[in-house]
Parts: structure tokens; sequence; C-alpha cells
């Protein structure tokens, strides 16, 4: 069943601090219809699997989940949870709550856990699975604890720890190491300005511009990190949008055109079919006969 649009939640109001520790199983008897419907969230994700075996649907990519095992997801991505539940917790946290400092905003765009520039961040707890379950039995046991002054640093304190440590053991397993360096500076730079400006501005000069910086300089970073040029980046992350709205809404082909900045349909179809192939509308078509 298609739905009229993607769901977006905020995190939820009324709490103390915006960093939450859930029971997975408890979210699904109380909001199974919205884990199981595509959605986005303003927040970051860790989910911990601790019995069971569940796919999560990440942007069309099914993710299988092993059991204890960490998935981390950043804020924004389109995602949709099995339709079983499995037995788990779940980190949710916003970015205000962790980003006090200049340092703290830089970690968390330049993480591997959240921004991996190839895949989904995906950690087996083995060895270390006592050093996870402290910390997080840390966090939990401060957010039970009455508000005082010190709670908030703790619990970033704690969350820190438990990112780090999970990017020790991330690096550890079929990891590409991007080396910190210009060239990796630049494309942080870059995706960021991207994610806020792709529905406008589609011109490459008009990121090199603002990002202070040469096309040809930027291109050279994209295309020897990730054999990709700074116009393929543009154009991916523009047919993702558009492949989530025809895939998870019912606005019409014109609606989902202008949305992404196009005047003319004509344009939007011509430009969707020769990215991928098919019309939007064939796109659709299919996605539907498969889900259904």
């Amino acid at each position: 069943m298609i739905n009229r649009g993607i769901s977006k939640y905020e995190f939820k109001q009324g709490l103390p601090l915006e960093l939450e520790i859930v029971d997975i199983m408890e979210l699904y008897h109380t909001n199974k219809e919205m884990l199981i419907t595509p959605h986005r969230t303003d927040f970051y994700h860790i989910i911990w699997v601790k019995k069971g075996n569940p796919t999560h649907v990440i942007d069309f990519n099914p993710v299988q989940l092993a059991e204890n095992s960490l998935t981390f997801l950043n804020k924004d991505v389109v995602q949709i949870y099995d339709d079983n539940d499995f037995e788990g917790k779940a980190i949710l946290f916003t970015e205000s709550f962790f980003s006090k400092t200049e340092l703290d905003i830089r970690f968390l765009k330049e993480s591997i856990l959240f921004n991996d520039l190839f895949t989904i961040s995906t950690i087996q707890l083995n060895s270390t699975k006592s050093i996870f379950t402290n910390l997080f039995e840390l966090m939990e046991n401060e957010i039970s604890k009455e508000r005082d002054a010190f709670q908030p640093e703790l619990l970033k304190t704690y969350l820190h720890s438990f990112l780090l440590n999970a990017e020790r053991e991330r690096k550890k397993i079929d990891f590409v190491e991007v080396q910190k360096g210009a060239d990796r500076d630049y494309i942080v730079l870059f995706k960021d300005f991207l994610e806020t400006n792709y529905r406008r501005r589609k011109p490459v000069s008009y990121y090199s511009s603002e990002l202070g910086v040469t096309e040809k300089r930027l291109n050279q970073a994209t295309n020897k990190v990730l054999g990709k040029t700074i116009k393929q980046m543009i154009d991916e992350r523009l047919m993702l949008e558009a492949k989530r709205l025809l895939a998870h809404t019912t606005d019409s082909i014109k609606e989902i055109g202008f949305i992404l900045g196009f005047d003319e349909p004509t344009n939007f179809i011509k430009y969707f079919r020769k990215h991928n192939s098919k019309t939007p509308v064939e796109f659709r078509e299919k996605f539907l006969h498969e889900r259904a």
C-alpha cells in the first residue's frame, strides 16, 4: 500500500534530554504501524539486536541484522523495520544533544559509523560485548536517575565512549579506510552542503563556489576517494530522493518533479529515464508490483 507521504518524526517531546533508550519489542507493541512503513527521523539510531535476525530496509537496501550486533543509522535516512518484531534495544539521540563544541559536530559528521561512504555500519559483538554492555548499562542507569547538573555531561561522555569503541571495532572488519586530509575534508563538506541544497541547486559550479574551491579540485577529491565526479554525486542524491518519493508517496509525477526543482514534468521524466532507464511511472509500477 503506497502512502501519501514519507512520515518524518522528530525526537519525542517532553523528555528532559534528547537521548532515549527504548526497548524494541515494546516499540513494536505501541508503534508497529509506524515502524513497518517508510519513515525518516531527525535523530540518530543505534540498533542493538539481542535476539532474532530482522531485515531492516534502508533506502531500498535490505540489510540483514545479525543477532548480537549493533547497527548505526544516520538521521534522515528512509527506513522500514522488519514486519516481525525482535528482541533488542535502541539508543536514540539528536545532534543538539551530542554536539556541544565544534569538535563534537565534526565527530558526528565524519564518524564512519554514521557516514561510511560505502555501506551501512554494522558490527558484531563478540569478545568486546562486555564493554558495550557496561556503557549501555551506565547510560540506562543514569537516565533512570533524577536529573541534576551532572547528568547531561555524564550521558554524553558515556555515549561518546560507546561510539569511539564502536569505531575501533568497525575499523577491524572489511573497512575501506579513507585517509585524513584535504580530499576527505572536501568530500565531507560537499556531502553536508549537498544534503541541504540538492533540490534547488544542481550546477557543479554552485557547490565549488560555495565551498571556496575550484571544480577541478573538488572533482579530483571525489574521483580519488569514491571514483565519482561531483556531477555523478549530485545526480545520485537527486535520484535517490526521486525514488523515495515515487515509491513511498502518491504524489503525481508533476508534483515530484516540482519538489525536486524541475519546472516542467517532461524535464523530470527525461532526467529520470536518463539515469534509471525507466520512466518515473515505470519505476513506480515496478516497485509496487514487487511489494505486492
